[in-house]
Order: structure tokens, then C-alpha cells, then sequence
């Protein structure tokens, strides 16, 4: 299916991995402005089986971690997409992925996090949702 093609709007599966020992978020660059932070995330395909399993491989491809989705946070309706989050239980970190050579990552505290995600609106609130956001 062609872009013109493509459902509006647009089923975004986001992963928020989390290092639960240290209470660390990993973040990557995003593609189009390599110098903006933002959280693995991309489009539900046809050959997801649920988008938990689409978080997944976001992650998986877009950071180059694995582990067990651990809880959902939100969903956010917007014009263009809706988003889908879910937290991950980071448990293996691979050397080497499909997109490193196009992305850093970095692993940051809650705070920093916060600051880089400030040009995203949407992932900015979805990570206020996580659990490693101050109780209020």
C-alpha cells in the first residue's frame, strides 16, 4: 500500500525501554533530524500480531533492544497518527541492529529525558505517563 493509500490516521506502536535497576529510558536519534532524541517507534504492519508485538520490533530494529513489553501507558489520538506506548523491560541490549548506523542511543534519567523529548509533544506526554515519572 502506497503512502496516498496508507489508513489516516496513521496506527504508531512506541516503546519506552526502561532498565529498571538503574531507572534509566533509552533514547535514540531520530532519522530525519539527527540531533532531536526521540523513543523507538513506527508503524503497525500487516504482519504484527498485536501492537505490543509492533513496540517490539520497533524497539528491537530502531534501538537494538529486546525484552518483555511490561505494561501499557496510553494511547494518543492525533491528526496524522495515533500512538500506542507501551513500557519495555530492557534485558538484552545488541551490539549491532538494523538501524545503528543511522541512529545513537543513549541511556538517560527520567529529568534528561524529559528535556530531549521537549520538541515531541506526543512522546514527551507518554513518557509523563510511564512509571518512571514522579508520583504527584
Amino acid at each position: 500500500m502506497g503512502k496516498k493509500d496508507a489508513v489516516r490516521p496513521r496506527i504508531v506502536c512506541c516503546a519506552i525501554p526502561i532498565l529498571r535497576a538503574s531507572a534509566k529510558v533509552l533514547l535514540i536519534t531520530s532519522r530525519k533530524r539527527s540531533d532531536q532524541w526521540i523513543l523507538p517507534k513506527g508503524g503497525y504492519e500487516t504482519h504484527d500480531v498485536s501492537l505490543e508485538a509492533a513496540a517490539c520490533r520497533e524497539a528491537l530494529e530502531e534501538a537494538g533492544v529486546r525484552g518483555p513489553i511490561s505494561c501499557y501507558v496510553t494511547t494518543i489520538k492525533g491528526l496524522t497518527a495515533t500512538y500506542h506506548v507501551y513500557e519495555l523491560d530492557v534485558t538484552t541490549l545488541e551490539p549491532t541492529w538494523l538501524e545503528a548506523a543511522e541512529r545513537s542511543r543513549e541511556w538517560v534519567d527520567y529529568a534528561e529525558a524529559v528535556r530531549r523529548l521537549q520538541w515531541k509533544p506526543e512522546l514527551l506526554q507518554a513518557l509523563s505517563m510511564s512509571s518512571l515519572a514522579p508520583r504527584r
